[in-house]
């Protein structure tokens, strides 16, 4: 089974603890995202994460689209 891609590069990914811990955050301290050195790079990634995705979108159609090929 391949991996999946997800499409959410710029999103933080907060956790549990992240997120009980901001609860007594009044300062802003823990406010963090996905940072990258330049806005074009971070552009770049993000759009080379969503062709990615469409990729792998296809690939799983063409997947399936055989496996009723072959069951007909």
């Amino acid at each position: 089974m391949r991996r999946k891609v997800k499409s959410d590069f710029l999103v933080a990914q907060p956790s549990l603890y992240s997120g009980v811990s901001r609860l007594f955050d009044f300062d802003g301290l823990y406010d963090e995202y996905n940072n990258s050195p330049t806005e074009a790079q971070a552009d770049a990634m993000a759009t080379l994460s969503d062709w990615l995705v469409v990729g792998q979108d296809i690939r799983e159609a063409v997947e399936q689209y055989e496996s009723l090929q072959n069951a007909a």
